[in-house]
């Protein structure tokens, strides 16, 4: 179909006929000579001289060029022609458009001959079922076409997935989640070349030409194979965020987040609008390190605390596995009934509603005429952070991702263009720990002062309360900071903030909380309120205070709790986009170094950020001199520490609480002009 892939391995045993080859050389007939049928047509000619095949006859409406073929290889223009021709072909190989192929493999059912059927296999469920009864009725075997579930890698990677090493490969400990990532590029040309490219249907016959069903096909299925989901039953459910840049039916950029039956995450993040194309790659997340799969390559870099590993591994060509399997039985690599769970990624993406068109003002034409192609800029970044995170497009709030807003809406709007969002969390991976938070927060002209979901610490989520530790349940997301290791563990300790009731007004709002530890038992009650208040004409002010009540005796810590110095981030904190010529001050000391740690009436942040200069100003809480929690070099945030070095004691029945006001301007303030501001409080 859409290029050649590797041809790569790893036997799986499933529901397979038993053999019937019998003859030595095969007889082998190719249905659709052109596209990817050339690279067959190469691959039967290393056989032919191999002795192991011999090619019989070809069937396709447009002939294959003069001296393409052997000199005894019949011509037809279609299969029906092909099978009246007597030819006997024990295998026949059908790489032709996705519409056509329930209907040619059914016919090759009914013949005597077994089956290779390129990928995707059929364009719809209720095909693939169909198919399925047909193979199962006629007793033949059918190979698909993902020449990737032929790398040798895969079997040492089913072991890095289950915890364990491989004899190549270290192991990365528990296994997280499978990301994977395709960043190709295609122009216009590439959607012009037959009347089914980019297609969904054709005159109501399902086509489903989309990135994720055919160019980058196999980034899906050979995830799937990795997280042992090879039948539909073994996916749980499927999440879809489909856009287009070009002019086209099906998506060119898109997020397929499935889940399996076992509660592992597979996100894959797919476009054909990249800058430049790159090979693309499964990454294994484990709690002790990564592995980084190009399947294309055969190549596994293994990443952890001890180093970097590289290991390039064999590949078994689909079509020789098959005679194998014909002749003496050996298990097929990617046999029929193991392509049911990406049968059920194709048919969720088949039904969904019709991709998002992403406006013309977020996409960049490179190169002139039919080679020109679309580029959405930053999409590398955006495909990193989407996988880092387990996010959509559209949990990522990015602005031509505008379809979908499930669990953020707009919390009020102050003067002029500033807009204050609340997102409940609820879609989060488990490892962010899940939480609400506000993202985006504006000035009044409308520069973005928040951010979440970043490519460095994918929990830091917007402006917010959070604590790392409470009672050993990490309600901060990421990894924990432990004594008695000294460093930071990835601890399967995460709990999850969910909110209970809100009540609106216009300039402020109410939300009743329920902290949730790992055990599902509640730790923490809160009551937390967002007032909003105009300063002048290029200030307004923000104010959060939050009320915790605990419900059982509890210790509230932070990693400078744990004996992490100068990390005793927790309570209050505020994620700032990058910007540029950031300065952090306070009414005492100027710069990183200086605030980081201090305590003081206020701090304020002022930086160029995308949209002009603004400045926010941080007020210290009454109730308690917490010290101030500030990077700038490293990542751009603001912290009021609620244990810095030392957990607080919460006694169940008991209430602690904190305000803090943030002053959001437009421009660049001055120390007097914000000490005026603290002033007025």
């Amino acid at each position: 179909m859409d290029t050649p892939s590797a041809e790569l391995s790893a036997a799986a045993p499933g529901l397979q006929a038993p053999p019937t080859l019998k003859t030595a050389p095969a007889r082998i007939a190719l249905v659709g000579v052109h596209g990817f049928g050339l690279h067959h047509l190469g691959n039967l000619n290393r056989l032919s001289a191999q002795g192991l095949v011999e090619l019989v006859a070809v069937a396709d409406p447009n002939p294959p060029a003069p001296g393409a073929l052997p000199e005894t290889t019949a011509v037809y223009a279609d299969l029906d022609s092909l099978l009246a021709g007597n030819h006997s072909p024990d295998v026949i190989i059908v790489a032709t458009p996705i519409q056509t192929h329930a209907p040619l493999a059914l016919s090759v059912m009914a013949s005597s001959a077994d089956l290779y059927l390129e990928k995707p296999p059929v364009a719809s469920m209720k095909d693939f079922v169909h198919l399925q009864q047909a193979a199962r009725d006629s007793g033949r075997s059918v190979q698909i076409g993902f020449q990737s579930l032929g790398s040798h890698a895969l079997a040492g990677l089913a072991c890095l997935a289950r915890g364990v090493a491989s004899p190549e490969l270290p192991a990365i400990g528990r296994l997280k989640s499978i990301s994977a990532t395709g960043r190709w590029v295609r122009d216009r040309a590439y959607y012009k070349r037959s009347r089914w490219a980019g297609k969904r249907s054709i005159d109501g016959v399902d086509v489903v030409d989309g990135v994720a069903t055919n160019p980058l096909a196999h980034a899906i299925a050979t995830a799937l194979r990795i997280a042992n989901a090879r039948e539909a039953e073994q996916l749980a459910s499927v999440d879809t965020d489909l856009y287009r840049a070009n002019e086209i039916e099906s998506d060119d950029t898109s997020v397929i987040r499935l889940r399996t039956a076992d509660g592992l995450t597979i996100t894959c993040a797919l476009t054909l609008c990249a800058t430049e194309s790159v090979e693309p790659y499964i990454t294994l997340h484990g709690s002790e390190g990564t592995a980084v799969f190009h399947y294309t390559e055969d190549r596994v870099t293994v990443t952890t605390g001890a180093g970097e590993t590289t290991h390039t591994f064999g590949r078994d060509d689909l079509t020789e596995n098959l005679l194998q399997h014909l002749s003496n039985g050996t298990p097929l690599l990617s046999p029929l009934d193991h392509s049911g769970a990406f049968m059920r990624v194709l048919e969720a993406i088949r039904t969904a509603e019709a991709p998002t068109a992403i406006p013309a003002s977020s996409i960049e034409w490179v190169g002139t005429g039919e080679q020109a192609h679309a580029v959405i800029p930053g999409i590398e970044e955006i495909l990193d952070r989407a996988t880092t995170a387990n996010a959509t497009f559209s949990e990522l709030g990015l602005p031509w991702a505008t379809r979908h807003r499930a669990g953020a809406e707009p919390l009020f709007q102050t003067a002029k263009n500033a807009v204050i969002t609340l997102r409940t969390g609820t879609a989060l991976d488990s490892g962010l720990s899940p939480r609400p938070y506000l993202h985006p927060v504006t000035t009044q002209s409308g520069i973005v002062v928040t951010d979440h979901l970043p490519i460095d610490h994918a929990w830091h989520l917007g402006a917010g309360f959070a604590l790392q530790d409470v009672n050993g349940t990490n309600f901060w997301g990421g990894r924990s900071y432990r004594r008695t290791a000294g460093r930071y563990l990835d601890l399967e300790d995460h709990g999850r903030i969910e909110l209970r009731r809100s009540v609106r007004h216009q300039d402020s709002a109410v939300l009743d909380l329920e902290w949730i530890g790992t055990d599902g038992t509640t730790l923490l009650t809160e009551k937390r309120t967002y007032g909003r208040s105009v300063v002048d004409h290029r200030t307004w002010r923000l104010d959060i205070r939050t009320e915790l009540t605990a419900v059982v005796d509890l210790a509230l810590g932070s990693p400078g709790s744990h004996g992490a110095a100068g990390s005793g981030y927790g309570g209050f904190f505020w994620r700032l986009p990058v910007n540029g010529q950031p300065r952090v001050f306070s009414s005492t000391a100027d710069g990183e170094p200086a605030v980081h740690g201090s305590v003081s009436p206020w701090l304020a942040w002022a930086g160029e950020f995308d949209g002009g200069p603004a400045t926010l100003v941080f007020g210290a809480p009454q109730e308690s001199a917490d010290p101030w929690f500030v990077r700038l070099d490293g990542y751009p945030a603001v912290g009021s520490a609620l244990a810095w070095d030392s957990p607080v004691e919460l006694k169940a029945g008991h209430m602690l609480s904190r305000s803090i006001p943030v002053w959001i301007s437009d421009g660049s303030l001055g120390a007097a002009e914000i000490e005026a501001l603290v002033a007025a409080r």
